[in-house]
């Protein structure tokens, strides 16, 4: 069975490489990208199975790049988890259509727990 890939978004770079250590760690295959605009082209080249994005980016913001990824038939359907600071935007970010939520500073294993959920509905569908 092939691993499943995800793509991290996120302009934290040491954040980004924690996750992606241990998101590997786990059996996952990571891709990162550290802007918005970055996400896009990485997630339409190599469609993965699930993206992890930030909300707070400067070039392109999270909420902008959702909107587009899920503006985009390639994208559309790749499942999205929203990593924020903000608490109160869930409602927003629901309406777009998201998988799930997960506000900074996150556990790292509930965080596992979280992609593991999400790509688990997917196989689902």
């Amino acid at each position: 069975m092939s691993k499943k890939k995800i793509l991290i978004v996120d302009d934290e770079i040491e954040l980004v490489e924690l996750v992606k250590i241990r998101l590997e760690t786990s059996g996952y295959e990571v891709i990162t990208a550290n802007s918005g605009l970055e996400g896009l082209a990485k997630a339409a080249g190599e469609l993965p199975d699930l993206i992890v994005l930030d909300i707070g980016m400067a070039e392109m913001d999270g909420y902008s790049t959702l909107q587009k990824l899920k503006g985009e038939e390639k994208t559309k359907d790749i499942p999205v988890i929203m990593l924020t600071a903000y608490a109160k935007m869930k409602s927003l970010f629901e309406m777009e259509g998201i998988s799930d939520y997960i506000v900074k500073p996150f556990d790292p294993q509930d965080f596992l727990a979280r992609v593991d959920k999400v790509l688990r509905k997917k196989k689902g569908k």
